[in-house]
């Protein structure tokens, strides 16, 4: 089943969306992240998709106070990332309550820790890739790589890595539309789920996503702001039987 992760990005303790990656446009829907997950799951968001935007910049987890107040209000699973670099703070975040953890900078810098990951934890290991013009960024986008977004999911799957966040920075909290082509040449039969972020304006884009063998979607500023209805979409990939 097509899986919408709505997104709760934090910023200073309080629930924001960025434009492109950009702190400078931060705009505060919520002053609780946690009142955002209940209204979510209240819409009936199956699972959440968190972001500590502090942490990604830092190297480490920074909105922990959140992110335990987001686990402890609802009781649907929590996807988290954002400045997870160390087996330490994978140990942590999940001890708040975080289900499955998104390893993004570390998975460029250092592949074989995303191994040792999922030795430990399994399925519990998202791999997120943040790319520009095809090559991955790291450090909450603030820096490049010479990877490529495919040869890095190649070598994930590679290391036993089931689920991978592709995300269009260029598209990412513009209300277009997702970037179809390069997130669909991510998807293989025998790889691992690939859920979509950035761009999506309108609910019909989530029937595409999902015709196109993408696992989900992640969307923010889309429900945010009322583009999308998170009750209509469901409904309606519910009766595509998608």
């Amino acid at each position: 089943m097509f899986e919408i992760y709505p997104a709760i990005d934090i910023h200073q303790g309080k629930c924001v969306r960025l434009y492109q990656g950009d702190f400078a446009t931060a705009n505060v829907y919520d002053e609780s992240p946690a009142n955002a997950a209940q209204r979510w799951v209240t819409a009936g968001a199956r699972q959440l998709h968190v972001v500590d935007l502090d942490g990604a910049k830092a190297g480490h987890p920074v909105n922990t106070e959140a992110i335990a107040a987001i686990a402890a209000a609802v009781n649907v699973p929590i996807q988290l990332g954002g400045g997870i670099r160390t087996e330490a703070d994978v140990a942590h975040v999940r001890q708040l309550g975080v289900t499955r953890v998104i390893i993004g900078t570390k998975a460029v810098q250092d592949p074989a820790f995303v191994q040792r990951l999922v030795n430990q934890h399994g399925d519990a290991i998202i791999v997120g890739v943040d790319a520009r013009d095809g090559y991955v960024q790291t450090a909450g986008w603030l820096d490049g790589s010479q990877v490529k977004a495919d040869e890095l999911v190649t070598l994930m799957a590679n290391y036993g890595v089931r689920r991978v966040i592709y995300t269009d920075i260029s598209r990412d909290g513009t209300l277009s539309e997702p970037n179809y082509d390069a997130t669909a040449a991510l998807v293989s039969p025998d790889g691992p789920h690939i859920i979509a972020s950035g761009g999506v304006s309108r609910t019909d884009q989530l029937i595409t996503l999902a015709r196109l063998g993408i696992h989900g979607v992640v969307i923010g500023r889309a429900l945010y702001t009322g583009a999308v209805s998170l009750s209509d979409a469901l409904a309606m990939l519910a009766k595509e039987s998608l």
